[in-house]
């Protein structure tokens, strides 16, 4: 998929200065980002796990 966005020249400016730093291009550092959003797990799963495990974690230590 193609996606284009707009971005403010203060935004393009650091987009262009922290690509160079990292010495990639803006579109790929920009790739990077979105894509590291998107494998992220999602908030409210992992406050849900974090509670089932605080809430059985006696039962989790006995059937070790």
């Amino acid at each position: 998929m193609k996606l284009s966005i707009e971005l403010s020249p203060t935004e393009a400016n650091r987009l262009q200065e922290e690509a160079a730093r990292l010495g990639v291009r803006p579109d790929e550092l920009a790739h990077a980002v979105v894509a590291d959003l998107l494998c992220r797990p999602d908030e409210d799963f992992e406050a849900a796990a974090a509670r089932v495990l605080r809430k059985n974690e006696d039962l989790y230590r006995r059937l070790r």
